[in-house]
């Protein structure tokens, strides 16, 4: 679906010549969630816990923790399984909630 995929960038002074993508999922398709969660189920059976605890939804990880060290560690354990296996992470864009009974203690 992807071989041969190609794109150009619309800026305000018209768009660029015309180049390959090469890597990443096609932003828009109705297929990149499902190949995503497909692609990251199998590449994380290893580091999974179960649901409720991690939930994938199209790029995206939910990782809940009852500690937040625990948080921490599940989220590089995470980060270095997917790496491992060549799926860069941004862990600039990663937040962290906090809820309970001693949120503010």
């Amino acid at each position: 679906m992807y071989t041969g995929a190609k794109t150009v960038v619309r800026t305000v002074y018209g768009n660029s010549k015309c180049f390959e993508v090469k890597v990443g999922k096609h932003q828009g398709s109705a297929l990149s969630p499902l190949l995503f969660v497909i692609v990251m189920e199998a590449i994380s059976r290893e580091v999974r816990v179960a649901l409720p605890w991690e939930l994938l939804y199209a790029d995206d990880l939910v990782v809940i923790a009852e500690t937040k060290d625990y948080l921490i560690t599940r989220l590089n354990e995470w980060k270095d399984n997917v790496e491992n296996r060549g799926i860069r992470v941004n862990m600039n864009k990663t937040k962290v909630i906090i809820s309970g009974e001693n949120v503010g203690s």
